[in-house]
C-alpha cells in the first residue's frame, strides 16, 4: 500500500463500492485512513466459490446455471445504472454461495473500476493510455486496444457473454491453452477468430465421453 498507484485504485475501489447498495454486490461498511495515512476499509464477507465452480460442484442444471448469470447480470446492472464499469468480470469475481438453501450470487473487486459520469471526479478513473486492466480471455477488443473507442458499460457486457460461455461448455470461448502463452498480438488474433458455438460445443463433447 505504500505507491501511489496502489493508493488510487484503493480509492478507487471504495468510491466505487460506495456509490452502490445492491444485494449482489460486496457492501462496504466503513472507509478512512489511519493516523499513519495507510487507508482502509471493512467490507462485508463474501464465502462462496467463483460461479463455474460452483455450478460444477452442485452438478446445477441448465436453468439453474442460467438464473445464476440472470443475479450477475442484475448485479452489474445496477453497477452500470450507477456509472459505474466492472472491467474485470470472470469467474472469480463472482462469488456464488448457498442462503437459507438458495444459491445467492456476489459481484467483487471493483478494484479496476472505472466510473462513466464525469461527475464522478478523476479518481475512479485510472486507466492511462498504453495500460491494459482486466485479464485476458474475458477482456473486450477495445480494453485490449483492438479497437480505439472509449472503454464502456458494453465491455462488462462483453466479459458477461464470455462468462455465460463458459459456465454454460465449461471452456472459453477461445483456447485456453494457446491463450496462457499468447502475446499482446496473438491474443487479439485468437480474439478475431470466431469461436465454436455454445450448442455445438456441449453435443460434440458429450459425444465424445
Amino acid at each position: 500500500m505504500d505507491t501511489r498507484q496502489v493508493l488510487a485504485r484503493f480509492a478507487s475501489e471504495r468510491q466505487a463500492l460506495a456509490l452502490m447498495d445492491h444485494p449482489g454486490i460486496a457492501h462496504v461498511f466503513e472507509a478512512g485512513e489511519t493516523e499513519a495515512g495507510r487507508p482502509y476499509f471493512a467490507m462485508e464477507y463474501v464465502p462462496g466459490a467463483p460461479i463455474t465452480e460452483f455450478a460444477d460442484r452442485e452438478r446445477l442444471s441448465l436453468r439453474d446455471r442460467l438464473d445464476l448469470f440472470l443475479q450477475a447480470c442484475d448485479a452489474i446492472q445496477h453497477a452500470h445504472q450507477k456509472g459505474v464499469i466492472h472491467r474485470d468480470i470472470k469467474p472469480s469475481n463472482v462469488l456464488v454461495a448457498r442462503r437459507d438453501g438458495a444459491a445467492a450470487v456476489r459481484v467483487i473487486d471493483f478494484g479496476t473500476a472505472k466510473a462513466t459520469g464525469e461527475e464522478r471526479g478523476h479518481a475512479v478513473s485510472l486507466t492511462r493510455e498504453g495500460t491494459i486492466i482486466g485479464t485476458a480471455g474475458y477482456m473486450s477488443p477495445e480494453q485490449l486496444g483492438a479497437v480505439v473507442v472509449p472503454v464502456d458499460t458494453r465491455s462488462d457486457i462483453y466479459a458477461l457473454g464470455v462468462l455465460l460461455y463458459e459456465l454454460l461448455t465449461g471452456e472459453l470461448p477461445v483456447d485456453r491453452t494457446r491463450l496462457s502463452t499468447a502475446s499482446w498480438l496473438e491474443t487479439l488474433q485468437l480474439l478475431l477468430e470466431d469461436p465454436v458455438p455454445p450448442a455445438i460445443r456441449v453435443s460434440r463433447d458429450n459425444s465424445m465421453e
